[in-house]
């Protein structure tokens, strides 16, 4: 579809490409387009980078790897280092550390701001006209961009059309409607971020990939920390086996794991919040006092003010806009990639989206997200990753399976660090041979699930793995062992 203009429109208001959201599938695509000497538009309402750079994977794994250090100078005096500070002799490793919440936010901030600014170079290099505010459908292909708030009449601001537009809003923290919340001052995974403060105690409700990651980074910082969890187990979509083994470092780590338990309301108090919960089969009440409650339930999708129907573009119940294979809603030539689409909500299918607009719409190209492998990494630590089918999902699809299991603590590399917690876990197909997905809990967890997708990529045997030669003594190498451990074929 293209716009008709209007002899009275004025053609800098013309654009070949509008891009809404700069994530990280819009920016790359907003400069392809470009460099490819169209001209193109790039509408954010905040700050460029989208979460990633702001709020998610960037800022995130640098206050865990702070964490991690903090942690790690509990643990020197077991790996025979000490330190002069006389504090070290203190019997109590805990008071020989402390940590400087400003410093660990300023470190965070410094690499966030350096981040937008590189993107925001970029842009300006490309020659991208970054517009500043926020987009609302008005018309197929036509947006109108009001206050930075999205809180501008329907009627002022200033109003574009494209030949393309492509959604690229992300998502939100989800809000619950848990009685009494709207009057505590909670935290979400984007505001806990700017604690200039150690929690005394913090309350994490949702036990999935973000509350995990915080609850371990916060307890090694030195907060009491307890997760409240409504589901049987935390990262409901791991297998049972995996999940208990990722409890089971949480609570050595000295967090406390309330699971099958629903929030019933929330309250105030002179130093903190209450949360009042009951067990999901019961109805009786208990309580449990913080200074501080993150709420980590969930992400809603950032598509609720953007007039999508004045476009014909169709969403599901949860708000995702639909689209297809080839990233196309129902709007002809309005395309959405990136996690306001649904599915995985990861950086890397972010790009991947943008790759396939890439080269469908300026290479001619017939791309799809068909087969797309979807990798990703829990960054608690040890590290959580992960590629292709859990062993609930390849029995689910009707695979015959078997199954190979190797504690980390029977890893040499893990053992020469003193980082022995954790389990890998391959998925073979029985009668072919060939991996069908993997879960390494360990040191460098992700880093050893990359392995295993190239072999998967490059549709390799499981024996390719189990026999290859791998650089001695790295965790790499525990695939051999890994895979001479097959079990069995059980039932589907």
């Amino acid at each position: 579809m293209t716009i008709m203009k209007d002899e009275n429109m004025n053609p800098d208001d013309h654009y070949d490409l509008v891009v809404i959201g700069s994530g990280q599938g819009g920016n790359p695509l907003a400069n392809s387009f470009s460099d490819a000497g169209r001209r193109v538009a790039l509408v954010e309402q905040l700050h460029v980078g989208g979460s990633c750079v702001n709020e998610g994977c960037s800022p995130t794994k640098t206050i865990i790897a702070s964490a991690r250090v903090a942690h790690m100078a509990r643990r020197a005096t077991g790996y025979g280092v000490h330190s002069s500070d006389p504090a070290y002799a203190s019997s109590s490793p805990d008071a020989a550390i402390r940590v400087d919440m400003k410093r660990v936010r300023e470190r965070k901030q410094k690499i966030v701001d350096r981040f937008r600014s590189g993107i925001e170079r970029g842009l300006d290099s490309a020659g991208v006209e970054l517009i500043r505010g926020h987009a609302r459908f008005v018309a197929p292909l036509a947006i109108r961009i009001s206050r930075t708030d999205g809180a501008g009449s329907p009627e002022g601001g200033r109003r574009i059309t494209a030949e393309r537009i492509v959604v690229n809003t992300g998502l939100r923290p989800t809000i619950p409607a848990l009685p009494g919340l709207a009057d505590v001052d909670f935290l979400t995974s984007t505001s806990i971020q700017e604690l200039t403060e150690l929690p005394e105690h913090l309350i994490v409700l949702g036990g999935g990939y973000v509350g995990v990651e915080f609850a371990q980074a916060y307890r090694r910082f030195g907060s009491e920390v307890t997760i409240v969890q409504r589901g049987d187990q935390l990262l409901q979509h791991e297998d049972a086996d995996i999940a208990e083994a990722v409890a089971g470092i949480l609570r050595e780590d000295g967090i406390h794991l309330l699971r099958e338990t629903d929030a019933a309301r929330v309250e105030p108090t002179g130093t903190g919040v209450r949360l009042i919960v009951r067990a999901a089969d019961g109805d009786d009440e208990a309580t449990i006092a913080g200074s501080h409650l993150l709420v980590a339930v969930g992400r809603t999708p950032n598509s609720d003010h953007l007039g999508l129907d004045a476009a014909g573009i169709d969403t599901d119940d949860r708000g995702f806009v639909r689209v297809n294979e080839r990233l196309e809603t129902s709007a002809a030539n309005v395309y959405a990639i990136g996690d306001v689409k649904g599915g995985p909500a990861f950086t890397h299918i972010s790009y991947d989206d943008f790759r396939i607009l890439r080269t469908n719409l300026l290479e001619d190209g017939a791309r799809t997200t068909a087969g797309r492998q979807v990798p990703y990494t829990v960054f608690i630590d040890p590290q959580l990753g992960a590629i292709g089918m859990t062993e609930r999902e390849a029995r689910a699809a009707g695979h015959r399976v078997r199954v190979a299991r190797l504690p980390m603590s029977n890893v040499a590399r893990a053992m020469e660090v003193d980082e022995t917690r954790g389990v890998m876990k391959a998925i073979v197909d029985a009668d072919s041979g060939r991996i069908l997905g993997a879960r390494i809990l360990g040191i460098e967890g992700g880093e050893i699930a990359a392995v295993i997708q190239v072999a998967m990529m490059g549709d390799l045997p499981y024996t390719a793995l189990r026999d290859g030669t791998f650089s001695h003594p790295t965790t790499a190498e525990s695939l051999n062992n890994l895979f001479m451990r097959l079990e069995d074929v059980g039932a589907n």
